[in-house]
């Protein structure tokens, strides 16, 4: 099957991210970061609603499926699909006027892993990468982070992969009770000429991300190696994530306008499939609270 590339609906985002894909439900979220607004995407009847939230928005995991934790400036807070509402997780207001939250995923063992980054590109690095465990918890990672981005997980969940904002993508030896281990860099994206953005693996464990300057995707190996890579309409591609009904549609948010970065495409802020990859993802955890 011929690799083909579309788009999915008509939205401009000003700062697509955090895609999010949901086998049960057969939906797909995403967030606009600048906008404040949430994203969902039926797949059966192609429908698209949507949510503000009142506030810088970087991502959001799904608890059930009416709920969903979201990560906004202020803090993680709980956001009902239903009503629109929003209530803060406890203790987990840990950005200040210069920083807020950005990427994140579920480990797979149901526990919330998100970062936060400066505001700006221009800040030093005042980011930092938490774990909101299954007792609403929250545990510092990782800190002098300039931002937070492409967290994902092995489909053992043994591995974490993450990139700091500073053209690295790391590997680390996870225990979702415990600290990282063992980071290295796995791939240097600086060395190949471009920065990566929000990442995604498949279940053969390979790393798909959004090479955000080139306006491309690319596939890279365990062991780092690129394997593939392939353009996309708009130049700045934020992230990426498997779905459909048999998780082998890759979707792709993109940015018209980040705040440091403007793509003048008309396709600028869309949201794209690609089918034909030959490659399936994996069904992405919903975390897991004990309440």
């Amino acid at each position: 099957m011929p690799l083909t590339i579309d788009e999915v609906c008509s939205l401009n985002n000003k700062l697509g991210e955090g895609p999010l894909w949901d086998e049960a439900l057969q939906q797909l979220f995403w967030v606009d970061s600048l906008k404040g607004q949430i994203f969902r995407l039926d797949y059966q009847s192609q429908q698209v609603s949507n949510w503000e939230t009142g506030e810088m928005t970087g991502c959001l995991a799904l608890v059930s499926d009416q709920q969903a934790i979201v990560a906004l400036q202020s803090g993680l807070h709980w956001f009902n699909f239903t009503d629109g509402a929003l209530t803060p997780v406890p203790h987990t207001s840990v950005t200040d006027a210069r920083t807020r939250f950005n990427d994140g995923k579920t480990d797979r063992a149901g526990n919330f892993l998100t970062g936060t980054m400066g505001i700006t590109i221009r800040e030093p690095a005042l980011g930092a990468l938490y774990r909101l465990n299954k007792d609403l918890s929250l545990e510092c990672l990782l800190t002098d982070v300039a931002v937070s981005n492409g967290p994902c997980f092995s489909p053992d969940g043994s591995l974490f992969y993450f990139t700091d904002g500073k053209r690295r993508i790391f590997a680390f030896d996870y225990d979702p009770h415990g600290p990282l281990r063992g980071q290295r860099v796995l791939i240097d994206t600086g060395a190949l000429g471009f920065a990566s953005d929000g990442a995604t693996i498949d279940s053969e464990g390979n790393l798909w991300t959004a090479l955000i300057q080139p306006g491309e995707i690319g596939c890279f190996s365990p062991q780092g190696k690129l394997l593939t890579r392939f353009s996309i309409p708009a130049r700045l591609p934020s992230s990426v994530m498997f779905g459909g009904p048999a998780l082998d549609e890759l979707y792709i948010t993109s940015i018209s306008e980040s705040g440091n970065r403007t793509s003048p495409e008309p396709e600028a802020g869309r949201l794209f499939v690609v089918r034909g990859t030959g490659v399936r993802g994996i069904a992405e955890p919903r975390f897991q609270p004990h309440r």
